[in-house]
């Protein structure tokens, strides 16, 4: 399986995790307060992620290495407070509306996140991602609208979307650090941004649950936040934030079963017409990295790895060339001037 097809597979392993999240959290919130119960999330996705990074070392099978440094702390210190912020808005929304509409309001992070990335991390988006992005979109606004009403502007539904904006930005901040140990990077988020949410819980006088839902909530944390969190960021690594976000916005479809299953919720005639937009912008996604990865396979030379896009491929050019470089530090990637015959303005991503 190619480095490609394994992220997507990460990417929708991460949906699927995250989705189950709403209707267990509208579950536990009837006894657990919502600023606490974000915080027991989060720090159940740390602390499991401990136990996970452990084991592997155990058994041999830790494989990533590169560890973030004092260079990625102004995106670490951002992760930690959006991810702070965005958990409590969330189940803020989730005690006060039902879980479908906070599962199809979930639609909200694609948008916020492809924006910051296009807008603020210059991030380059094809125009077939742009088509993608747009039918997600629309899928969405379809469903925000349905008849029954799961489109509100409520406070529930306010919050929600406050929490979709934050997770946007900390996906960008997220993708820049992606290069690094995905666990560790999972592990901080859990750890820190649990503590916050706990010290902010019981500022504002809430206290702990018993120690039934007290577990609960921990081990719902690791599952939907920690293992879904340490396989979005591993398929960020070849699929870029906006790609990424492509593939996860199954999740709030699959949000939507599993309140069919768990909670009796019913959807409409409506959800299976998104599902089948969404379904063409996946399809839209998948043509547009194939595309790029055929088109562009020459064998002359010598081999650079090339990134259009949030594509990253190679091909090979005979020519000579000087360079003028300038870094990233999060990607290492390099701007590089051509100065012979076949002039070429991309970016060059070294892995």
């Amino acid at each position: 399986m190619s480095c490609k097809n394994k992220a997507a597979v990460f990417a929708i392993m991460a949906a699927a995790l995250y989705a189950i999240n709403i209707p267990l959290s509208k579950i536990l919130l009837k006894d657990v307060t919502p600023t606490m119960m974000a915080a027991l999330l989060y720090m159940g996705a740390g602390m499991g992620l401990i136990i996970y990074s452990l084991i592997l070392r155990i058994f041999g099978r830790s494989t990533d290495k590169e560890h973030l440094t004092k260079k990625e702390l102004p995106f670490t210190v951002s992760m930690i407070l959006l991810d702070i912020a965005a958990p409590i808005l969330l189940m803020l929304g989730v005690r006060s509306t039902d879980s479908a509409n906070v599962s199809l309001l979930n639609n909200f992070e694609i948008v916020a996140t492809s924006v910051i990335a296009f807008v603020i991390f210059r991030e380059v988006i094809s125009k077939r991602l742009w088509t993608a992005i747009f039918l997600v979109t629309a899928a969405s606004i379809m469903l925000s609208f349905e008849g029954s009403g799961s489109f509100d502007f409520n406070k529930g539904s306010l919050f929600v979307i406050g929490a979709c904006i934050c997770w946007g930005f900390e996906n960008n901040c997220t993708r820049m650090l992606s290069s690094k140990s995905s666990v560790e990077i999972t592990t901080i988020k859990g750890c820190f941004s649990g503590l916050g949410s706990l010290i902010i819980a019981f500022i504002i006088g809430e206290r702990l649950p018993t120690a039934a839902y007290l577990l609960s909530a921990l081990v719902l944390g690791f599952v939907a936040y920690g293992l879904s969190i340490n396989f979005y960021i591993m398929a960020q690594k070849d699929l870029g934030a906006a790609k990424t976000s492509i593939y996860y916005s199954i999740s709030p479809f699959l949000g939507v079963i599993f309140s069919l299953i768990i909670l009796r919720e019913r959807p409409d005639m409506v959800f299976f017409a998104a599902m089948l937009i969404m379904a063409v912008a996946t399809v839209i996604t998948a043509k547009d990295t194939i595309a790029v990865q055929h088109t562009h396979e020459h064998v002359h030379v010598h081999t650079h790895i090339h990134r259009h896009g949030n594509i990253v491929h190679t091909h090979e050019h005979a020519h000579v060339h000087s360079h003028i470089h300038t870094h990233n530090t999060a990607e290492d990637i390099h701007d590089h001037i051509h100065t012979d015959k076949e002039l070429i303005d991309h970016n060059h991503v070294h892995i």
